[in-house]
């Protein structure tokens, strides 16, 4: 079961005043990040070039590493996207467009997308920008059966977690998602350039199979371990959902974000980000003072937690159930509309 804390929220000055002060990027902590990510993944992606030559066993065994490298690479492009990881926005913009190559995906488009996502989270009128999609019970049961079995597959695990991630990050990001600015469509265009550059280049310095041998299963592994986050820090039972009318910004951080308790190894590899209460009360809030924010301030501790295995339970949750207020599964919509299909 999603443990709660039953915790009142606390009032807006309150919350605003506690966050604040976590809120200046500290110079040497950031380089710091930068070295002790970046330079081990270049060197983890050099070793499984080498180790092509004995078993591709090994090259995946790495490529286990390196994904959790390049997943911590998108928490400083995330960062970089809120202008957390730096004061300076050109630097915030730099890294973070450099970073952005190296998950395929353009910085600019991304970084709107998904301030989008925090101004709408939990927002069933604002649903469907930077977010999981996701149906309340009624719009599912108003589907034809073609619409039904479409959802279903989407919200399928195999497809969340595998197809999906991929299709993401190395199909999806290649497009200008409607609606965007103009330097929101040129990232994806420059980033598309650059992308062509360097598959050119590796393809010349170790032939296009070697790059594609190495970096798939790690690009996979990273996509997919970044997904399955995104999904348990707002898809769990308890989570917060409100129409637009009472939809409050405190409320759909502190009800609608988990905070997903992993160990010491694997919160490093994730940036903290699984203290996602935290992360949207205030985005400005770089990664490593995530942590000191939440342990210091014991009324922004009432959030929804989770473990890696009741985390991995919220997977059958597809559907917002208006009428019981709470997440529910496709099995649970079946059962309870069992008596009433055999009165009928």
């Amino acid at each position: 079961m999603t443990q709660t804390n039953s915790t009142s929220l606390p009032a807006r000055a309150d919350w605003q005043a506690a966050v604040a002060r976590y809120q200046r990027p500290d110079l040497r902590r950031s380089l710091w990040q930068l070295a002790n990510t970046v330079l081990p993944y270049i060197a983890l992606w050099y070793l499984m070039v080498q180790s092509l030559a004995y078993s591709y066993w090994l090259t995946l065994g790495l490529a286990v590493i390196a994904g959790g490298l390049l997943l911590r690479i998108f928490i400083i492009f995330h960062d970089c996207g809120h202008g957390s990881f730096f004061r300076s926005r050109r630097a915030n913009d730099s890294v973070g467009i450099a970073a952005g190559l190296l998950l395929f995906t353009p910085y600019y488009q991304w970084r709107h997308q998904h301030a989008v996502h925090h101004a709408t989270a939990g927002d069933l009128d604002r649903r469907g920008s930077g977010d999981i999609f996701t149906l309340t019970v009624r719009e599912y049961l108003a589907l034809p059966r073609w619409g039904r079995l479409r959802y279903r597959l989407f919200r399928h695990p195999a497809v969340l977690l595998g197809l999906g991630p991929l299709y993401s990050f190395l199909i999806g990001q290649r497009f200008a998602v409607p609606g965007v600015g103009r330097r929101e469509r040129a990232s994806v265009y420059a980033t598309n350039l650059a992308l062509v550059v360097i598959l050119l280049g590796m393809s010349a310095l170790i032939g296009l199979q070697t790059y594609l041998l190495v970096q798939l299963p790690v690009a996979l592994v990273a996509a997919t371990a970044g997904v399955w986050l995104f999904y348990v820090q707002h898809q769990f039972e308890d989570a917060y959902w409100a129409e637009h009318e009472s939809w409050d910004y405190a409320a759909a951080a502190m009800q609608g974000s988990s905070y997903l308790k992993l160990p010491k190894l694997l919160q490093w590899f994730t940036g903290n980000i699984g203290l996602h209460h935290i992360h949207h009360l205030s985005a400005r809030i770089p990664n490593y003072a995530l942590q000191r924010c939440h342990d210091e301030n014991p009324p922004l501790q009432a959030a929804h937690v989770l473990t890696i295995s009741s985390g991995m339970r919220t997977l059958a949750l597809s559907l917002w159930d208006e009428e019981a207020r709470r997440m529910i599964s496709f099995r649970q919509l079946a059962a309870r509309r069992r008596p009433a299909a055999a009165t009928d």
